[in-house]
């Protein structure tokens, strides 16, 4: 049975998307972008901001009522719910350590009959915290384990194929994807036939 190693911001939900729409454009009304207009990840530059700026309104989105309340990818929970039991599944997270805990919560309320695994590779993390990986290719490299990755970073998969790991690209204004979820989630029933 093989392994899918999710992304979880972004693909099994829409962080981002909430996020411009619900606090960056609502505290920026002058803002005439669309979320279409994000190709850069982080999207800083684009949104005419600082990099600090950008994180810590989007760390402060983090804990909102809405982002702890977010509806799962409907298509990736339909999936799930198909097709889900034909592999295993971990959820890989790159964000604050502080925000774990609730990011946790919400993937075991929403895709916990799956996913049994959930891993957080920190981000901007104090003094005393332990740096065990850099990122989520170190952590995937140590894992050892994961057949397949899902995420909408291309440096992320571009870390998971040189470990020897099959990769979908999720789609995202800021990749050069052209799988449509539907897509996406066919090529993963089309690589457990292949087992």
């Amino acid at each position: 049975m093989l392994t899918i190693v999710w992304d979880v911001d972004d693909v099994l939900n829409d962080l981002t998307y909430q996020w411009f729409t619900y606090n960056w454009l609502v505290e920026h009304p002058d803002c005439q972008l669309d979320y279409s207009a994000l190709t850069g990840n982080p999207p800083h530059r684009i949104l005419g901001t600082t990099l600090e700026e950008y994180l810590a309104s989007l760390d402060a989105f983090r804990i909102t009522e809405r982002a702890l309340n977010m509806k799962p990818n409907p298509v990736i929970l339909a999936w799930f719910q198909h097709n889900g039991q034909r592999f295993r599944h971990i959820a890989l997270t790159a964000r604050p350590l502080e925000t774990a805990p609730d990011v946790a919560h919400w993937v075991m309320r929403n895709f916990g009959a799956w996913i049994r695994c959930f891993a957080v590779v920190p981000t901007r993390t104090g003094a005393d915290v332990p740096i065990y990986d850099l990122d989520k290719g170190e952590f995937l490299k140590w894992l050892g384990r994961g057949d397949i990755l899902v995420d909408d970073s291309d440096e992320n998969v571009g870390h998971a194929e040189s470990l020897g790991m099959r990769t979908l690209l999720y789609r995202q204004p800021w990749n050069n994807s052209t799988l449509t979820t539907d897509a996406l989630l066919q090529g993963l029933c089309g690589m457990a036939e292949e087992c």
